[in-house]
């Protein structure tokens, strides 16, 4: 996959087909095979030794996404968030101090790496030994990173019958995270009308 970890945490929460909602993080189980289909996200908190995912730093990864969906809801706003968490979100200065903290937990420094073929590149130097502490940091650096950034303006809540995804619009008219999407709200729309058209 090449979205983004913010996009990728975020979309951890999605709906079950039938009415209900699916967390891919709700169990330690559920979060390492999460974790295992994202080798770049895997990446930046193994760099120091092997990753232990106990229910500890389970659960400092589902804060980190309380929090994202928090501030993406705030994004979206006035339209609607994601109707999978919005009865239940956190409130916007909780969620930024949560993902503030979390980015904070590991020091890093800024690397140049400039090769003798190509242009330089920078890169992120930590002193953090833990994997878990660099995962929870990387995943909130990452979100800061987004909800600071231009690509900010681009991301929707999709709407579209069954669906609980964020999205980041990739042109102008895109109402849907997917073209699946947007066939399941055509075909609503049409039923409706179809409804209204037919009293009996």
């Amino acid at each position: 996959m090449n979205e983004r970890p913010v996009m990728e945490l975020a979309g951890t929460i999605r709906h079950d087909g039938d009415g209900g909602f699916l967390d891919d993080l709700d169990t330690v189980r559920g979060a390492r095979r999460w974790l295992q289909r994202r080798p770049g996200i895997l990446a930046t908190a193994t760099a120091t030794g092997d990753l232990v995912l106990d229910e500890e730093l389970r659960e400092a990864v589902v804060d980190v996404r309380r929090a994202v969906r928090a501030l993406f809801a705030r994004v979206v706003s006035p339209a609607p968030p994601s109707p999978a968490d919005a009865h239940r979100l956190l409130p916007v200065d909780e969620a930024m101090r949560l993902l503030n903290a979390a980015a904070a937990r590991e020091p890093v420094a800024p690397q140049l790496h400039w090769p003798a073929e190509g242009p330089p590149t920078a890169g992120l130097l930590s002193a953090e030994g833990d994997p878990g502490v660099r995962l929870v940091a990387a995943l909130a650096r990452d979100a800061v990173d987004f909800l600071s950034g231009p690509q900010r303006e681009y991301l929707r809540a999709c709407h579209a019958p069954r669906c609980v995804r964020y999205f980041i619009r990739s042109h102008g008219r895109q109402e849907w995270c997917k073209p699946s999407c947007g066939n399941r709200a055509r075909v609503a729309r049409h039923y409706e009308r179809t409804r209204a058209a037919d009293p009996s």
